[in-house]
């Protein structure tokens, strides 16, 4: 059954992600003045905002969550390592910065919705972290959000019509507590920066 496979593959990660997080936290320095993923403020190649429906079809924007630091991310749910690495990377952050948790967003976009049922996603991003949410978009509404940030995606055949592949930007974009865009996350960096620049964002 593939939710049962997919919460193995979760826990797997968030396993060998807390190993590497508690490697890299000791010695991490949180007084440094700038932030360690790239800092894109003011740039004006990407949207300001997104309308994306949730997994119950509310359709969510920048608006809904004020006051709170906002990590957006395209992937998919039968995504071999990427995307469960760097939902574990995210789900080690939010443990490691406490309180401050609660003043951030996590929302992963789904590239597949074909495949991505509301009760997968939903299953899915709850099995890295209660507070994620899982967006669904239409074909439509993804080829925007996908052109408004400048993202990739693109299917990738496989032997049979249900083994395909999406091929997708990995990286994620970071909204402020005021809702502007600050920072391109890219993939593969570790939890360690994540801590960093959120409890920058943060204050």
């Amino acid at each position: 059954m593939f939710v049962t496979s997919l919460v193995r593959r979760v826990r797997a990660a968030l396993v060998a992600c807390a190993v590497g997080g508690a490697l890299v936290l000791a010695g991490c320095d949180n007084k440094q003045p700038s932030f360690q993923n790239l800092d894109i403020t003011g740039n004006s190649q990407f949207a300001t905002d997104f309308a994306l429906p949730d997994t119950n079809g509310k359709l969510r924007t920048l608006a809904d969550f004020k006051g709170k630091a906002v990590i957006l991310l395209v992937g998919y749910t039968h995504c071999p390592d990427v995307c469960p690495t760097t939902m574990a990377e995210l789900s080690q952050a939010m443990q490691q910065l406490g309180p401050d948790a609660a003043r951030v967003q996590v929302l992963f976009v789904t590239v597949d919705p074909a495949r991505d049922t509301p009760e997968v996603l939903s299953q899915y991003v709850a099995a890295f972290n209660p507070s994620f949410i899982g967006l669904r978009p239409t074909d439509a509404q993804l080829a925007k959000v996908a052109k408004d940030f400048r993202v990739y995606y693109a299917k990738v055949e496989g032997k049979t019509p249900d083994s395909y592949t999406m091929d997708h930007t990995a990286a994620s974009y970071v909204f402020d507590p005021s809702g502007k865009l600050r920072l391109f996350a890219r993939d593969g960096q570790g939890v360690r920066p994540w801590i960093h620049d959120l409890r920058l964002l943060l204050g």
